[in-house]
């Protein structure tokens, strides 16, 4: 049920914004004792900058130290592309990096480890984006305010966002023709979503099945939540960032912001929580999904793209990932993702995070804001592996061969629906994603398990937001 056609730098995208936590958490926890930064030889001169190697091809890591090179010729630069299985895997390579005393200066970081990154390890930026005001106007005029938003931390500026992945719905559109089934509108509810995989059902045979989704903390239970206007963690926002609010963006655009977001008590079992893991546990009863599997959904373009699969949420890195596994733009399209109390759609985001212990933050510096350029992302971003923070890449031009038809989705999910937020990701997320990704497993198994899952759920994650990070 894999697909070896599918590059390994999309299926992490997959799971990039639902994995990785565990060994950011264990790097914060042990950074004072582990960075070494000060024994001779460890350091060769040159701005290390470690991404994740499956995440960009070699040719293009290439092409970004040669560009950053062109643009300043006085700072040497190291692109140390870590080869790792999933986002996991590399944290705990860099800790391991961190350990022999050679931290990067620069580490490329998802949501999970926004805030978990600032607390414990990161230098915010607003010193640096306030002096270069006039150079950065372009670029947040550019950027939806909430992919900003999602990279601050109790009133300060953590990163800049560089790519993001809304939680859509793709559709085969041969198993909609086979079903009889038209496309469905844009402001279609979860009850649309339920008949329509009824169709599905009708129409296929003992080996399909309508909807799939993988257990994580993207993707998972949370649009669910997010739909059902609930969260797994009560949301808030911190006070602060008008310095960057009333700098960079209109009165309309930066009504509602503040310093971050804010995720504390959790609420497993708030009735609304609890009715949207009954919805799930109703359709795997009826047939009409299967109960969640773990993992980054490695398996999932196979039976997707032969019709085995006939719906799934994810993000605009599909696109790139279904046409290199060879399936063609007018087989399968997007819309957002169901309406039910509210139609708000979750994302997570990534960008270049700045170790506080780097002794060339200036350079670094020199560094995010290059790699924040638009002709950079362009050459970073060619083959829609991602979503392009910058709005103004997303045109028809650069789906035309990948499709889908409804590419607009992608970017429009924010610009349609202004509350879509950040996955729930507080410095506890590993802790917090253990927990429910063990408990929505539980809650699913047999009928009449979602209550005591769910009470089970909120007992241990009151334990793990009490634990200190």
């Amino acid at each position: 049920m894999t697909d070896s056609h599918l590059p390994r730098r999309t299926l992490l995208r997959y799971g990039a914004y639902g994995a990785g936590a565990a060994a950011l958490a264990a790097t914060a926890a042990s950074w004072d004792r582990l960075t070494g930064a000060d024994i001779p030889g460890r350091d060769d001169g040159s701005l290390v900058v470690a991404t994740l190697g499956s995440a960009f091809d070699p040719a293009t890591v290439d092409a970004l130290a040669k560009g950053f090179h062109r643009l300043h010729p006085d700072i040497p630069l190291r692109v140390n592309a870590v080869q790792a299985v999933d986002w996991s895997d590399f944290f705990a390579k860099i800790l391991t990096q961190i350990a022999a005393g050679s931290a990067p200066d620069l580490v490329y970081v998802a949501t999970e480890g926004v805030q978990l990154f600032a607390r414990r390890l990161g230098v915010p930026l607003d010193r640096w984006v306030r002096r270069d005001a006039a150079e950065l106007r372009e670029y947040f005029a550019d950027v939806h305010p909430s992919l900003v938003e999602s990279m601050m931390y109790e009133g300060n500026l953590y990163q800049l966002p560089m790519e993001f992945n809304a939680g859509d719905m793709y559709l085969n559109k041969q198993v909609l023709e086979r079903a009889g089934a038209g496309f469905p509108a844009a402001d279609w509810s979860r009850d649309d979503f339920t008949a329509l995989l009824r169709e599905m059902k009708r129409a296929g045979d003992a080996h399909f099945t309508p909807y799939f989704w993988t257990n994580r903390l993207w993707g998972g239970v949370v649009p669910w939540l997010f739909a059902n206007d609930t969260n797994l963690l009560r949301e808030s926002k911190a006070p602060g960032g008008s310095w960057l609010w009333d700098a960079f963006y209109p009165a309309a655009d930066r009504r509602g912001r503040g310093g971050g977001f804010r995720w504390t008590t959790p609420q497993a079992t708030a009735d609304r929580v609890e009715e949207a893991y009954d919805y799930l546990a109703s359709l795997v009863q009826e047939n009409l999904c299967t109960r969640p599997e773990g993992g980054n959904g490695s398996n999932l373009v196979g039976v997707f793209s032969t019709g085995r699969v006939g719906v799934t949420p994810a993000g605009g890195f599909w696109a790139g990932g279904l046409h290199l596994a060879g399936m063609r733009a007018a087989d399968y399209d997007v819309q957002y993702f169901p309406r039910w109390r509210t139609q708000r759609h979750q994302f997570g985001a990534a960008g270049y995070a700045l170790l506080r212990t780097s002794k060339k933050q200036e350079a670094a510096w020199e560094f995010i804001k290059y790699a924040a350029r638009k002709d950079t992302m362009t050459r970073l971003f060619q083959s829609n592996q991602t979503t392009p923070a910058r709005r103004s890449m997303l045109n028809a031009a650069r789906y035309a061969a990948s499709g889908p038809a409804h590419w607009q989705v992608f970017y429009d999910t924010l610009d349609r629906f202004p509350d879509t937020g950040p996955i729930p990701a507080p410095p506890q997320v590993a802790e917090v994603t253990d927990v429910l990704l063990k408990y929505t497993g539980i809650a699913l198994a047999s009928p009449r398990a979602v209550g005591p899952a769910l009470r089970r759920m909120q007992g241990d994650l009151e334990q793990a937001m009490e634990r200190e990070v």
